[in-house]
């Protein structure tokens, strides 16, 4: 049985702050640091400046935590950004952004941490991944994807409990392999000689930045659930500042453990530092720990979006009748099944899509009935790059709205209590909204030849939103 609801004030007050804090560092401590390290520091001419990138993005993506803090504590309703650029520029920009996360941002997310995690599993259990029919070469690293997707979500609809409960094991068996890494790393003293620095050969400064700048994406997914945090006003600050502090020093010391291990030249030739790093300490029994860790790593920030973001879909489907359905909550569990469901199935299809040679044909021929160029699947390497680059764009152009959004609300809801406010204003807001819009131009000019594939989802929100005003809008 389910029921409907407007938000989810009967579960307020069930997170606590470690609870919020385990959120933020399962969603954001995902992969990037575990594989693109080497690709980060390949564009920096020394270590030290690639390092002062991590630092760098960890106090903007705090500038933005600030920002965050006081929207969530001004308007703690579920939902979060939903919530921020409805009451500021209305409700057809509110449902563009809740249907881009369902159709583009979220989803995508979840298909390519899923991936990852998948491509891991496939090793080190080592499964047979050979062609199997239309499937092509990576059947199994499909399923194991598509099975972490449909196992996470079940265990979230069982309650609130039941995904917190998931979500705190993650990140403890999570911060129990990095300690490990950077353990094992710093350990390593002196066992790297002295190089010669060769200079940059790739794209340089901007593309290490874009690549850290996705390291700690994620944490204001966090503002998803402010409604479910106990004493929110002074929580949610905290767990949002507290979470970014922590990630600033795990990505900080697990680098400084790959320098040690690997030496700067070293580093910048790996594709997978994690790896080569524990290999090089603890021989193949730390490349297989390194792997079941970056498996653990990569289900967290699964489960966590999984968690936060089904009660964004919730909300909308509590404004809007084209998503009414969404906003119907299990009255046994307590959770969003129904968003839980449709959330699960949307990037079980995006795998699906996006890993199987019929998926691709399919794609490709719908672009072709829109008169557009088939995908470069070679360009994105099949599965994660693809979905990543695909939902980068629309990801950037809400983060740099919820920015401008940001400056509305203080203008236009003056005269409302403020728990907490962001300080130096408008520096803080002026900061975030520069690196969105950095964000935004870098992740466009990597996924143009995706953009027709974003557009065409994108822009059938509009016949959408239409389609639910014509049936009538919720109060």
């Amino acid at each position: 049985m389910t029921q409907p609801v407007a938000s989810a004030d009967e579960e307020s007050g069930s997170l606590s702050v470690w609870d919020a804090v385990s959120l933020i560092i399962g969603i954001v401590i995902g992969t990037t640091v575990f594989k693109m390290s080497g690709t980060i520091f390949a564009n920096v001419p020394d270590p030290w400046t690639g390092l002062g990138i991590w630092v760098l993005c960890g106090g903007l993506s705090f500038v933005g935590a600030l920002c965050y803090a006081e929207l969530a504590t001004t308007y703690p309703r579920l939902g979060g950004e939903y919530n921020y650029l409805t009451r500021a520029f209305g409700p057809l920009t509110g449902f563009l952004f809740g249907w881009s996360q369902l159709a583009i941002i979220q989803t995508g997310s979840i298909g390519a941490l899923s991936y990852v995690f998948a491509e891991y599993a496939v090793k080190v259990f080592h499964v047979d991944d050979r062609s199997q029919g239309n499937l092509g070469g990576d059947s199994a690293v499909v399923w194991f994807a598509v099975g972490a997707v449909v196992v996470l979500t079940g265990l979230n609809c069982l309650g609130i409990r039941s995904g917190k409960w998931t979500q705190n094991l993650l990140s403890t068996a999570k911060a129990t392999g990095l300690l490990m890494l950077i353990i094992g790393g710093l350990s390593a003293s002196g066992s790297v000689p002295v190089e010669e620095i060769r200079p940059v050969e790739g794209p340089g400064w901007p593309l290490a930045m874009i690549l850290v700048l996705y390291a700690y994406g994620g944490w204001n997914d966090a503002a998803f659930v402010a409604a479910d945090v106990k004493d929110r006003q002074r929580n949610i600050p905290r767990a949002l500042l507290l979470g970014i502090g922590v990630i600033t020093a795990c990505y900080l010391l697990v680098n400084a453990a790959y320098l040690a291990t690997l030496g700067f030249e070293g580093l910048r030739g790996s594709r997978q530092p994690a790896s080569d790093a524990m290999a090089k300490v603890f021989g193949t029994y730390g490349e297989r720990a390194i792997s079941v860790l970056v498996m653990i790593s990569a289900l967290g920030s699964v489960n966590g979006l999984i968690f936060s973001v089904a009660r964004l879909h919730a909300t909308v489907g509590a404004d809007h009748r084209a998503f009414g359905l969404l906003g119907r909550w299990s009255n046994w569990s307590k959770a969003p099944v129904w968003s839980l469901l449709v959330q699960g199935a949307v990037a079980a299809t995006m795998i699906l899509g996006v890993g199987t040679k019929s998926g691709r044909d399919s794609l490709d021929g719908l672009l072709k009935l829109v008169k557009s160029a088939p995908v470069p699947w070679d360009r994105y390497y099949g599965g994660f790059e693809t979905l990543y680059a695909a939902s980068a764009p629309i990801f950037w152009l809400f983060f740099l709205t919820t920015g401008l959004a940001y400056f509305v609300l203080r203008w236009k809801d003056r005269d409302i209590e403020r728990p907490f406010r962001a300080p130096l204003f408008p520096l803080c807001p002026l900061l975030f909204s520069g690196m969105c819009l950095f964000g935004l131009y870098s992740a466009t000019t990597y996924a143009a030849p995706l953009l027709p594939l974003i557009a065409v989802p994108f822009l059938f929100g509009l016949p959408l939103y239409v389609f639910s005003n014509w049936r009538g809008r919720k109060s």
